[in-house]
């Protein structure tokens, strides 16, 4: 082994104890912690909560109407959630007429009194809507979850999105919060 030269490892850097820096003093902390339980102008603080409440729900609402994420409400955010709305919106729906329809039909039941054979037939008419509405809703959410799952996975899919999209097709399209951001029969990809 003449000739070669063995490797010299590097020296480690000596590691200082402690944290780098010392420890203050009791009094400077709590001098530090210090602030005020109640603020000294209670008025000025109120209003300037009242004003920050205030943006929020603006930034809120503009968000209900544009679909903007970053500002919708918990149970509206992520991907999830905007692919189960597209879904809904994107297709007729029976559910989306039954209100209206329900409404129409009890005005029609006031007048209809003197003749009890229209007011049962109507009856059961809203029911057979309110029965169908149902089974078309609940079959939109089979393959709305089974559509979740393929494209997010199950594990990404919240709890109750099902839920969210059965409740929002029964509301009438221009009433859904947030707005509707596809047309009829626009899917989302």
């Amino acid at each position: 082994m003449i000739g070669r030269r063995t490797p010299v490892e590097p020296e480690p850097e000596p590691v200082l104890p402690g944290k780098g820096r010392p420890t203050p003093k009791r009094k400077q902390a709590e001098a530090r912690n210090r602030r005020p339980l109640v603020p000294e102008d209670r008025k000025e603080a109120r209003r300037r909560a009242r004003e920050q409440r205030n943006e929020s729900w603006a930034r809120q609402q503009e968000a209900m109407r544009t679909g903007d994420e970053r500002y919708l409400p918990l149970r509206d955010k992520g991907p999830v959630r905007r692919y189960a709305r597209d879904h809904v919106d994107a297709r007729w729906s029976v559910a989306e007429f039954f209100l209206p329809l329900a409404l129409v039909m009890i005005v029609v039941m006031m007048f209809a009194g003197a003749y009890p054979q229209l007011a049962g037939g109507l009856v059961l008419a809203m029911y057979g809507v309110l029965v169908l509405a149902i089974a078309d809703s609940l079959f939109m959410v089979w393959r709305l979850k089974k559509k979740l799952a393929a494209r997010f996975g199950e594990e990404k899919v919240p709890r109750w999105t099902g839920f969210y999209a059965f409740s929002r097709s029964f509301y009438f399209r221009r009433m859904r919060q947030p707005r509707p951001q596809v047309g009829r029969g626009e899917y989302p990809a």
